[in-house]
């Protein structure tokens, strides 16, 4: 073998490998609900450390993330925060299987630490000149909130409406709301709000569903992240990120 030829097949071994010394793997895309951002990443780099897989996410509203996929987004999973907008994915022919659903989530009502303007239940977000801020209805923290609120008989008129949760739990992080709804998991991995617990008659229980796409680029990485997020060290960091176990 010849001295070119040599380093030619070096060149070709070393490019199939990782810096690491592991083989380099296609790239593993997740799309998610912006609400498992912190869950999510953590797991992230749980499989990371225990793979040549280096998942890369995109978190939004659900019902951007779904408008994307069924636009043709290339996509090895999906997690959402909602079965609707997962049910909307599948219909398109998108998924590779059944989802599965791998957490639960329950609304309360996020509000400045120490709770200054005395807000304790839905009905004070009727109160006058209170700012209230929601997630917009075709967001699942959005229609969640409406359907809470409706439970309750409360009419709200909020002053903006988000288009995913993170846009609420902002606007109260920086005091331009007095108040809003979201999940009890961005109250407790935010840590810069007090939160407001909302009954279980008038709340409602989020499910959230993940699947394979039928396109998945990286279908092993893919199945590894999923198996990883039902497994009970995927569970417990959900949990840990105030998520109720599936």
């Amino acid at each position: 073998m010849t001295k070119r030829l040599l380093v030619v097949v070096a060149v070709m071994v070393m490019a199939g490998c990782s810096g690491n010394g592991g083989p380099q793997q296609a790239p593993l895309t997740v799309f998610a609900a912006s609400s498992l951002k912190t869950a999510f990443d953590r797991i992230g780099s749980r499989l990371q450390s225990s793979s040549h897989n280096i998942p890369t996410f995109s978190y939004a509203g659900t019902q951007t993330l779904t408008s994307q996929l069924t636009q043709g987004a290339p996509v090895d999973v999906f997690a959402s925060a909602d079965t609707a907008h997962m049910t909307v994915v599948q219909d398109a022919g998108l998924l590779s299987g059944q989802p599965t659903i791998f957490a639960h989530n329950k609304l309360e009502i996020a509000v400045a630490k120490g709770n200054p303007k005395g807000i304790h239940a839905l009905a004070d977000l009727a109160r006058p000149g209170l700012v209230i801020v929601l997630a917009d209805p075709s967001v699942p923290a959005g229609k969640y909130a409406a359907q809470a609120l409706a439970k309750a008989g409360v009419v709200v008129r909020p002053a903006s409406l988000e288009q995913q949760v993170t846009g609420v739990m902002s606007k109260v992080v920086l005091g331009e709301a007095d108040a809003g709804i979201v999940y009890m998991s961005d109250v407790v991995t935010s840590g810069q709000v007090a939160g407001v617990a909302i009954p279980d008659a008038q709340n409602v229980i989020a499910d959230y569903p993940i699947a394979l796409l039928k396109g998945a680029q990286n279908q092993a990485g893919a199945n590894a992240f999923i198996s990883l997020v039902l497994s009970a060290d995927g569970q417990a960091i959900l949990k840990a990120a105030g998520f109720e176990a599936a």
